[in-house]
């Protein structure tokens, strides 16, 4: 089984070419190019790397989000408009289930943390296989996230993962000094490989459902607006 994955739920993204769950082809983008003047030119490009054309795929996969939500509709839109022309069908992933996949341990709980700008972050708490779900994701401010988990979790054995956990790693030592932390890798790969492992989540393009976390800058100042006298 061919699959296309696309992640563009932060500015460098990736995409990915793979044979059942063996990538063949993995590219990360350039992170000064936004995506919509990227795509879907770099989906050729590493369809054409991975020898395959795009009749051959036979699964397309997305990162649904959480992330940027200008990347993420950017993103989603590409590998709709893809699956509309070819008639295939999508799987649509979560970034932090991605995340998670890439810190798989054989005890520790798993964080799986996005950076998501305003001093919060996206964040899921997933068991040592990375797949189940211990926690659901949340947007919210480090500490606040730390405070919810310990009582689910030791938190000075659990593997963190992203660019959140990147960037507030002073804030996770501060609890648990000798917490790991890992940084990001590329995440198309990952999202391919989920899909490939779960072909029965796949949909019609129109029915991918983004995962935001949180509401939109515009949704949060219309509230705030409704709410004034």
């Amino acid at each position: 089984m061919i699959i296309l994955a696309l992640d563009t739920t932060t500015r460098d993204g990736s995409i990915a070419v793979l044979d059942d769950a063996v990538v063949r082809v993995e590219r990360g983008g350039d992170a000064t190019v936004t995506h919509g003047q990227r795509l879907p030119g770099e989906l050729a490009d590493a369809l054409s790397a991975a020898g395959i054309r795009i009749e051959d795929v036979d699964l397309l996969a997305v990162a649904a989000g959480p992330g940027s939500f200008t990347g993420l509709r950017v993103g989603i839109a590409t590998i709709q408009g893809v699956a509309m022309a070819h008639a295939k069908r999508v799987v649509a992933v979560s970034a932090l289930e991605a995340l998670a996949r890439a810190a798989v341990n054989p005890r520790n709980s798993i964080g799986a943390w996005m950076d998501a700008q305003r001093g919060e972050v996206f964040a899921a708490l997933y068991a040592a296989d990375g797949k189940d779900l211990l926690i659901p994701p949340v947007s919210a401010a480090p500490a606040a996230v730390l405070r919810t988990w310990s009582s689910a979790a030791d938190i000075s054995r659990t593997t963190f993962i992203g660019d959140g956990a990147v960037r507030h790693a002073e804030v996770l030592r501060e609890l648990a000094p000798d917490v790991h932390v890992m940084s990001p890798p590329l995440l198309a790969g990952l999202v391919g490989q989920i899909a490939a492992e779960n072909p029965s989540r796949a949909v019609l393009p129109h029915a991918i459902v983004p995962i935001y976390v949180r509401r939109s800058d515009a949704e949060l100042a219309r509230a705030r607006r409704e709410a004034m006298p």
